[in-house]
């Protein structure tokens, strides 16, 4: 379902339009994902709620993955825009549309990880989490998610 248009762009839930090469090609060299294999990849769009942004030609040029149960929790991951369209507030219009779909309307709580985007995701309500100390991780050391 379309979700979002502006400017010629369009935001789009459809799973079957999403361009499996555009988004591991871009994962391959982010600095949170450039470690995993393209079969990871796969595997979490598979497993998630994948959104597309798509320029004026339908191709590909962003995306946004949703890990949730659609009620209480949401991880918002994987948030890109392909550099030849940065500057003209896509990232933004792309998680706008993600938190506003009708699937994820009563979601409870939203949470993200970014090391360079507060930007685009305060003014969109997020903030740095009040008690730290009350949240932990497993798995994944924080040199490699930042």
């Amino acid at each position: 379902m379309i979700l979002a248009t502006t400017g010629g762009y369009e935001v789009d839930d459809d799973q079957s339009r999403l361009d499996i090469d555009v988004i591991a090609d871009f994962l391959s060299t982010a600095y949170w994902s450039a470690h995993r294999p393209r079969e990871t990849i796969e595997r979490a769009i598979a497993r998630s709620m994948g959104v597309g942004l798509y320029g004026a030609d339908g191709a590909q040029v962003g995306f946004a993955r949703v890990v949730t149960d659609a009620t209480t929790f949401a991880y918002l991951a994987d948030v890109f825009v392909v550099p030849e369209h940065r500057g003209h507030g896509l990232a933004r219009v792309l998680v706008r549309a993600v938190l506003q779909h009708p699937e994820l309307a009563g979601v409870e709580r939203w949470m993200l990880a970014t090391a360079d985007a507060h930007g685009v995701y305060e003014p969109l309500g997020f903030a740095a989490i009040d008690d730290p100390d009350r949240f932990m991780i497993r798995g994944a050391t924080r040199e490699a998610i930042s």
